[in-house]
């Protein structure tokens, strides 16, 4: 008798290995190279990338904690080489989204919640206990360090880091580092981003146009309508602007307004 339970419409890639006491669903797909480790549990509508880690206790695919799901199809989404550790949970989606969903090369500590409809991109890292609710977006090289919790709708912009202990109310726009109570902006996320590649001259505007939005005293349309005129051209620049703009929730305080 195995010591597991795999469903036999589960379809399961090349050299996957499931690991004694663990429960794959039969709506569930696993990518070659996966390992499954013992007391994992994997419910329908589970799409797992290949050569991916999952830690014993993890519970991904579960219905969302959401009393208005009325058991719609939907999914959780996990690209390749993602480590998801002891004891995380991810829930899958609701009609907002139909899916929750994690990138590539993503490392979700110890006890990380990820709610229903959750979106987290590439390069992700949330460290132990973050607690993601339901419609958060974060975008690509995020890191999230331990016991964060975030607000339902908010979004979190690439390559901006958060730190432990944090409550995310707002929006916290690319680039930036995150932290006290109320969360408020502490700086650009430089060595984050040249770990990442990016030049010294890309770094220093992306200094400039927060300085010009968080430093100088003018309240956000202005300073958006300086950074449009003034600031040279770039693919940050465009991602400030945009995410900024399309930050109905608003976005965090500045450094003075404590």
């Amino acid at each position: 008798m195995s010591q597991n339970y795999i469903h036999p419409d589960a379809k399961i890639g090349k050299d996957v290995i499931v690991e004694p006491f663990s429960y794959i669903s039969g709506d569930v797909e696993i990518g070659e190279g996966t390992w499954v480790g013992p007391n994992v549990t994997i419910m329908d509508g589970a799409r797992i990338g290949k050569n991916c880690k999952i830690f014993p206790g993890a519970v991904i695919s579960a219905i969302p904690q959401d009393l208005k799901f009325a058991g719609e199809v939907t999914t959780v989404e996990i690209g390749d080489n993602t480590t998801i550790r002891e004891c995380v949970t991810i829930n899958r989606g609701t009609v907002d989204r139909n899916k929750t969903t994690v990138g590539s090369n993503c490392l979700l500590m110890a006890y990380v919640h990820l709610g229903h409809d959750v979106s987290v991109g590439n390069n992700c890292i949330l460290a132990n206990s973050a607690n993601i609710a339901g419609h958060v977006t974060i975008e690509d090289y995020v890191i999230l360090e331990g016991i964060v919790a975030v607000q339902q709708f908010v979004s979190i912009g690439a390559h901006s880091f958060v730190a432990g202990g944090s409550l995310v109310r707002k929006n916290v726009p690319p680039f930036v580092k995150a932290a006290r109570e109320p969360l408020s902006y502490v700086g650009v996320n430089t060595v984050g981003l040249r770990r990442r590649g990016f030049s010294n001259e890309a770094i220093l505007q992306i200094e400039d146009i927060y300085r010009t939005l968080y430093v100088k005293g003018k309240n956000v349309s202005t300073s958006l309508d300086i950074i449009s005129l003034e600031a040279p051209e770039s693919a940050e620049k465009t991602l400030i602007l945009d995410f900024i703009r399309n930050s109905e929730k608003g976005i965090i305080r500045g450094p003075l307004a404590l």
